[in-house]
């Protein structure tokens, strides 16, 4: 396993799948939390991300990213509210994408685009730039629209696979991170399943632009 993926996975100990609460992640505060990922990003040459709630990290704009870090700037254990310089460490971070080999397969959920994140600008700037995203060559945007009938897989929790050697699952109270070969099968299944129902190009684009003009 790459050493920037092992040393995230085994932060708190030594099991193949390792727990950590979001309240222990941000005691020194969100921008830290940012930089943690970093190594791992730029080690990771596949990244593998699906979200039912979010557009994913990668794709987001910082007005985006500051309302999203915002939303959960409410941790007790939070020293301060830094979620603005948070979210311009996230869309920093983010540059790694347009790194020589790196390739980004992401899927969201239909839903993604109409759920409310910030003030009136965060939600249209957002999904401008994930229009022009999608065409950028190391991206590969897949959505599931609702309508999709007898549907293989059920909306999941947010997760994402780095490589094939470590998957990270986003829960409400904390971060799950993944080593263990024949579970990270099993996320690379469902990730399969569910790319297997996304719609790309025109009518993903489609999908978008209905969902933009919805807010005008």
């Amino acid at each position: 396993m790459p050493q920037p993926a092992r040393e995230f996975a085994l932060r708190t100990d030594n099991t193949e799948s390792t727990y950590t609460e979001w309240r222990h992640q941000v005691r020194n505060g969100l921008t830290e939390l940012q930089s943690t990922l970093v190594p791992l990003f730029h080690e990771t040459q596949l990244f593998r991300i699906y979200s039912s709630t979010l557009v994913p990290g990668l794709l987001q704009t910082e007005g985006y990213a500051a309302a999203v870090l915002s939303a959960v700037a409410d941790f007790p254990e939070l020293p301060c509210d830094d979620s603005a310089e948070a979210a311009r460490a996230r869309v920093e971070r983010s540059r790694v994408i347009h790194e020589p080999g790196k390739r980004c397969v992401l899927l969201i959920e239909e839903a993604v685009l109409y759920c409310q994140i910030g003030d009136s600008d965060a939600l249209p700037t957002q999904l401008a730039y994930l229009i022009k995203a999608a065409d950028l060559p190391p991206v590969s945007l897949g959505i599931v629209p609702m309508a999709t009938r007898e549907r293989a897989q059920l909306p999941q929790e947010t997760f994402h696979v780095y490589d094939d050697t470590l998957v990270s699952v986003e829960l409400v109270s904390a971060e799950v991170s993944i080593t263990q070969p024949s579970e990270i099968a099993q996320y690379l299944k469902t990730f399969e399943q569910l790319r297997r129902m996304a719609v790309y190009g025109a009518e993903a684009r489609a999908l978008m632009l209905k969902a933009l003009e919805a807010l005008q």
